[in-house]
């Protein structure tokens, strides 16, 4: 994987520390230059601009603060850059907008965000900007989460969860994962999961156990045959039911850093397994859209 540019949204709070941290450690590893990018929204009116009786028109106004956010985005120290090559870039506009044209524009490899959620509740739904770039954008998108937890005393890769579902484009995704797992000396597994194999019926809930031997023999034998096409032989995961809760549950038994997910090329990072939007929202790692 060969990514020459990481684009970084920031804020000037603590939501972006964690993807800070974690762009910081990839860049280093992949000799990538880092463009910090701060998106002055054209109505942000900070408190007591106004005051005084003072009359200040919308032009002065605005250029009064993207001179503030220009100050505040050269002055911003970010000690997990040392040694990388950093950039920063102020653009005026819709976040969102502005994240897509600079991504094309600067020709950045990658996209590293957070999901700006906070507290337990907000924690499963993605800021409206993220779910934008997200539906916009072509290149890989990599999204933080948990964001209300402290920072780790170091962030590294060392193991990656691959998730497939057997669609056409999903060598395409283990192509990108497994040489990103060998650039960060990482262990990488593959992990599948089925349809649900449960039915209510008299007694309560059953698993058909016929069916579910069927189902995961039959994924079990597509999954070898994509790596005897693509040459690799990483171990597999096979799990059955909701996307989301069984992706974690797998990235929780193998100690994953990060979970890699495909889309198909064309459309949106949010449609992976038609779960896209579930499985980023609701991952208790990093997720990387490939």
């Amino acid at each position: 994987m060969t990514i020459q540019r990481i684009l970084v949204p920031v804020v000037f709070m603590d939501t972006s520390r964690h993807v800070l941290q974690q762009a910081a450690w990839l860049a280093k590893r992949l000799g990538a230059e880092v463009i910090l990018l701060h998106v002055v929204a054209p109505h942000s009116y900070p408190a007591g601009m106004l005051t005084g009786g003072r009359e200040i028109v919308a032009e002065d106004l605005h250029a009064s603060i993207r001179e503030r956010a220009r100050a505040d985005l050269d002055r911003a120290q970010y000690p997990e850059f040392d040694g990388t090559v950093v950039t920063r870039v102020l653009l005026r506009g819709d976040p969102a907008d502005e994240i897509v044209k600079a991504a094309r524009e600067l020709n950045v490899g990658l996209i590293m965000m957070s999901t700006h959620g906070h507290g337990p509740a907000y924690r499963f739904l993605l800021g409206s900007v993220t779910a934008k770039v997200l539906h916009e954008v072509e290149c890989p998108v990599w999204t933080g989460v948990r964001l209300e937890d402290p920072l780790s005393p170091e962030f590294s890769i060392r193991r990656v969860l691959c998730s497939v579902d057997l669609a056409a484009h999903c060598g395409h995704t283990v192509t990108i994962a497994a040489p990103m797992a060998a650039a960060m000396n990482a262990a990488l597994t593959l992990v599948h999961v089925t349809v649900g194999m449960e039915f209510y019926g008299p007694g309560g809930y059953r698993v058909d156990a016929v069916w579910q031997k069927e189902i995961l023999d039959f994924a079990s034998k597509e999954i070898a045959s994509l790596q005897r096409n693509l040459g690799t032989d990483f171990e597999v995961i096979l799990e059955s039911g909701d996307v989301s809760q069984r992706l974690n549950h797998a990235a929780e038994r193998t100690n994953a850093d990060v979970l890699v997910i495909g889309h198909i090329p064309g459309r949106s990072h949010l449609g992976d397994n038609g779960n896209g939007y579930g499985i980023i929202r609701g991952s208790r790692i990093p997720v990387l859209s490939v």
